[in-house]
């Protein structure tokens, strides 16, 4: 009689199976459907190929592709089934790697051919081809000699790059055959490659191996695959919109920002209309701080290396900080954090427990050394502005000043029309600093804080800084994706490092809980997440022009001046359109613009003393008094109202 194992499933269930028994047959076991829909497993909270075989008691999930995990297994398999078309093709290609990401996959490749939409067709159409003969991912492990033998033979300097960092002694080395085609690769993959159904190729683009502009340049190929058809019209009909939406585009078309690559890449220049919604987007947040029992700081850019030496970032960060200027013979770094100028402020006063806490807020702008092959518009620059606050209190405030922090998250992210937020708790990674009790403690501080508020989050297991758990918050956006951008985190490291006190209760000196915390993340950020959120159509109280008044023809000029007049007077922001155009052709010009009124006058008007309403994107409303339109746009402005 067969030695028996027990598999417990994610609804807590239990059923016994034989020992030896492959994950493909438990799914069998359940149901036929399963089976065809399983792309790989998890096992005790590790993701593995479908055919692994389980001889001990598991904790096991079936993965589809309704499932995260399901969807990296089916896109890394397809970034594998490209490369081997690829090598079909153009024999002599050699690959670096292939991952899966948000949205896809892609592959760098080092080959002497510039690829073009033509290729790109011709790549897809051999993946199909590929893709029926159903040939399975078979997996090997070998000995780090092995492999290094087999990609010599191969020709493959990339995978002898990657083997010659790796540990066999603790690391298990393997490679997937799928076909002709051979990959250093940890897996896990699909049972076989007649699972790809519908492919995608999107993009080709320049990089360089590892994201180093100093090593060999490739070209990365970017696609995206689904078991059904629908789907991937479906997502081709979302990348459509996303395009359409995308805030580089949007930026040259409504004229916001530009980035001078000559000048110095990864550094924003904001244009006249995008300065004017930064300003509003800044009026705003200095306001709710006060008003949310912040105080504000300002700090400067630069500081000696003793403060990053002392801070650890010349330790732990050093290769994202820009290089230091020498004065007076002393070393100067540009700041990437605001935190240690913020502690040195606390550092001025001798502080009591009656003093805590203090809330401290910035807008301070930091700069970044990123790798250009990274840099995108406004997501991910080198130089920027962080909404940036530290709280330092006691151990007894804590979960008090954690509670306060998300209300007030959730409170800004609504009023820029935001509704959908997903809350996470990271813990301790490998590295980090802190007995494990403190974080144990904290962890269970954050956790208690969202339960107490009835917010539900997800664990981020090992997700955590080196210095502290924290909570990160994803907003999802007019078109349904996810993006990060608050975090709430404390930190063990910098109290310690620079001997921060307080007068306690007691009379003895006690460290102070640091928590550190940005809301919007960063302004530059946050603005390019707001253009495509919004699509370039700002709502009226952030938007650089909220109203174009049109006169009919030039004779109405002088009327349309004094509407003009009457809305500036009550701080509307305003554009008289003077050029001797047809009305259609400046009805349409401000429409590309995306402003939210235009206010056409004519004789009608004038003699009502009216004005003929026009929203953007619902179109005419129809007449209005001046005073009544007014009004409006002010009470729109002062109560913030946000227009999807």
């Amino acid at each position: 009689m067969a030695e028996k194992i027990n598999i417990t499933f994610p609804d807590g269930s239990v059923r016994e199976f034989d020992k030896g028994i492959s994950a493909f047959d438990i799914a069998k076991s359940i149901s036929n459907r399963l089976a065809d829909e399983a792309l790989s497993v998890k096992i005790n909270g590790e993701v593995k190929d479908l055919n692994t075989i389980i001889n001990e008691d598991s904790k096991l999930q079936i993965l589809t592709f309704d499932d995260p995990d399901g969807k990296d297994t089916y896109w890394h398999s397809t970034s594998h089934l490209m490369a081997h078309a690829i090598e079909s093709l153009f024999p002599g290609a050699k690959f670096g790697v292939g991952p899966s990401i948000d949205g896809g996959f892609y592959y760098d490749i080092d080959i002497d051919k510039n690829l073009t939409e033509e290729d790109l067709v011709k790549i897809e159409n051999k993946m199909m081809e590929i893709a029926k003969s159903k040939n399975p991912f078979c997996r090997t492990e070998l000995s780090k000699a092995d492999a290094i033998r087999f990609f010599e033979n191969k020709g493959d300097n990339y995978k002898l790059e990657i083997l010659s960092e790796l540990d066999d002694s603790n690391e298990i080395i393997s490679i997937y055959q799928e076909g002709e085609f051979t990959d250093l690769c940890t897996g896990p993959h699909l049972p076989d490659a007649g699972k790809i159904k519908f492919v995608k190729l999107l993009s080709v683009s320049g990089s360089y191996w590892r994201g180093d502009e100093k090593k060999q340049r490739m070209q990365r190929i970017y696609g995206i695959s689904f078991p059904k058809k629908k789907m991937l019209e479906d997502h081709l009909n979302f990348l459509e919109e996303a395009k359409k939406r995308d805030h580089r585009k949007l930026g040259k078309q409504l004229d916001l920002f530009s980035i001078h690559e000559e000048a110095g890449p990864g550094l924003i220049y904001w244009h006249p209309k995008g300065a004017k919604i930064r300003n509003a987007i800044e009026t705003f947040w200095r306001e709710a701080h006060l008003q949310n029992g912040y105080e504000l700081l300002y700090t400067p850019h630069v500081g000696k290396s003793w403060l990053w030496e002392t801070s650890g970032h010349l330790r732990n960060y050093k290769e994202n900080m820009y290089a230091p200027m020498t004065l007076d013979e002393q070393s100067f770094y540009m700041k990437p954090m605001n935190c240690p100028f913020h502690i040195l402020i606390y550092q001025t006063a001798l502080r009591s427990y009656r003093d805590l806490p203090f809330r401290w807020a910035e807008l301070g702008t930091v700069y970044r050394y990123e790798k250009s092959g990274v840099l995108h518009g406004l997501l991910r620059v080198r130089g920027f502005t962080q909404d940036d606050a530290h709280i330092f209190c006691t151990y007894e405030q804590i979960e008090a000043e954690i509670k306060e922090v998300v209300r007030f998250c959730l409170y800004m992210w609504k009023s820029f029309g935001f509704e959908s937020l997903k809350f996470y708790v990271a813990t301790k990674p490998e590295k980090a600093v802190g007995e494990d009790s403190l974080w144990d403690e904290a962890i269970g501080y954050l956790k208690h804080s969202l339960e107490d508020m009835g917010i539900e989050y997800d664990m981020d297991e090992g997700g955590g800084a080196f210095y502290g758990p924290k909570i990160d918050i994803k907003i999802k956006d007019a078109l349904n994706r996810e993006w990060q951008m608050s975090t709430v985190q404390f930190d063990f490291n910098l109290p310690e490092l620079f001997k921060m006190s307080y007068i306690g209760e007691d009379g003895k000196e006690h460290r102070p809980f640091m928590i550190h915390r940005a809301l919007l993340g960063s302004l530059e950020r946050f603005f390019g997440v707001l253009i495509e959120h919004y699509g370039g159509a700002f709502p009226t109280w952030l938007a650089p022009i909220q109203v174009a008044i049109i006169p009919v023809s030039q004779l109405y000029l002088e009327f349309a001046q004094k509407v003009a007049d009457i809305l500036k007077e009550n701080g509307i922001f305003v554009e008289l359109d003077k050029r001797n155009e047809k009305i259609g052709y400046k009805i349409r010009e401000w429409e590309t613009q995306k402003v939210p009124y235009m206010l056409v006058v004519g004789e009608k008007e004038v003699e009502a003393n009216s004005v003929s309403v026009r929203q953007h994107k619902v179109g005419d409303k129809g007449s209005m008094s001046i005073e009544a339109f007014t009004d409006m746009v002010k009470e729109e402005i002062k109560n913030k109202v946000n227009h999807i």
